[in-house]
C-alpha cells in the first residue's frame, strides 16, 4: 500500500505542535509524519515524536549516527507507540561542544536491529552528494546491516528521478520532494546539498507544485511511497494543491 509522509521540523515544542495542527487542518487524512533531528535546536527528534505520537499512526523520529554513545541508551526507545526510526549519518556540528562519535550509520542500524527489533528502521539514500555506485553499495551495506527500506534526498528533477527508481527499483523507498522558492532557496540547495538543477528549472511555487503532482501521481499509482518536505514555506500553500494525488480530499 502506498504511504505518505509529511516532514515536519522540531524548532521547539509550540512549533511542533502548532504545524502538526496545521497539517492535520491541511490533510487531515494524513497518518505518518517524519521528524529531522537539528541540532542546532534543542528539541531532539525522538522527544518531539513523544508529543505528537497520539494524532499520527506512525511518527518517524530522524537519528543522526555520530551522535550516538556507544555506551549510552538509544534515542527513542522510551517513546510510547514507536514503531519506525530513520538513521542519518549526521553532518559534523559547527559546534565543536557537541560531542560525537565515529559511528557509522550501520553499525547503528545494526545496533537498533538487535536491541530494538519491534522498530522498522530505515536509511538514507542521497543520489546527489557523490559518485552513484558508491551510494549504491551504502545502499547494500544498510540492507544489510537491517535496514528495511530509504528515505531519498529530495529529488527536483524527473531524470533524475527516473534514473534513481530504477537503481532502487526493488527496494522499499519513501521519494522526497521539497519546494524551492527564490534564488536564495536555490543557493541553499545548491551549496549545502550539491544539488544540480536542470537547465529549465523554475523556483517558483507553481513549478514545484506541478513537479511534485506529476512524479507523486507517477510513484503512488504504481504503489510507492513518498514523503514531501515544505521547507520554508507555510505548509498549505504546497500541500494543500496536492491533495488530490495525496489520496486527501482538499
Amino acid at each position: 500500500m502506498s504511504r505518505v509522509s509529511v516532514e515536519l521540523v522540531a524548532r521547539d515544542e509550540e512549533t511542533i505542535r502548532r504545524e502538526a495542527a496545521e497539517l492535520r487542518d491541511c490533510l487531515p487524512a494524513v497518518s505518518m509524519i517524519n521528524i529531522p533531528d537539528i541540532i542546532r535546536f534543542d528539541l531532539r527528534s525522538w522527544e518531539a515524536a513523544r508529543m505528537v505520537a497520539g494524532q499520527f499512526s506512525s511518527v518517524v523520529p530522524h537519528i543522526r549516527a555520530i551522535d550516538i554513545d556507544p555506551n549510552g541508551p538509544l534515542p527513542g526507545l522510551d517513546v510510547p507507540g514507536l514503531t519506525e526510526i530513520l538513521v542519518i549519518q549526521g553532518d559534523p556540528p559547527a559546534d565543536l561542544g557537541h560531542r560525537t562519535w565515529p559511528n557509522t550509520s550501520e553499525s547503528v542500524i545494526r545496533r537498533y536491529r538487535r536491541e530494538a527489533p519491534h522498530l522498522a528502521v530505515y536509511a538514507a539514500f542521497d543520489p546527489y552528494r557523490r559518485a552513484p555506485y558508491r551510494e549504491l553499495e551504502d545502499v547494500a551495506r544498510k540492507k544489510d546491516a537491517g535496514a528495511c527500506g530509504f528515505f531519498t534526498q529530495p529529488v527536483f528533477d524527473s531524470r533524475m528521478l527516473d534514473l534513481c527508481r530504477d537503481w532502487l527499483r526493488d527496494e522499499t523507498v519513501f521519494w522526497g520532494f521539497s519546494p524551492v522558492i527564490g534564488p536564495k532557496s536555490r543557493s541553499y540547495w545548491e551549496t549545502t546539498n550539491h544539488i544540480v538543477f536542470p537547465r529549465d528549472f523554475e523556483p517558483t511555487l507553481d513549478a514545484n507544485i506541478a513537479f511534485a503532482e506529476r512524479a507523486v501521481r507517477e510513484i503512488r499509482e504504481e504503489g510507492g511511497n513518498v514523503y514531501l518536505m515544505p521547507v520554508r514555506i507555510r505548509l498549505a500553500s504546497y500541500l494543500a494543491p496536492l491533495a488530490g494525488v495525496l489520496g486527501q480530499k482538499a
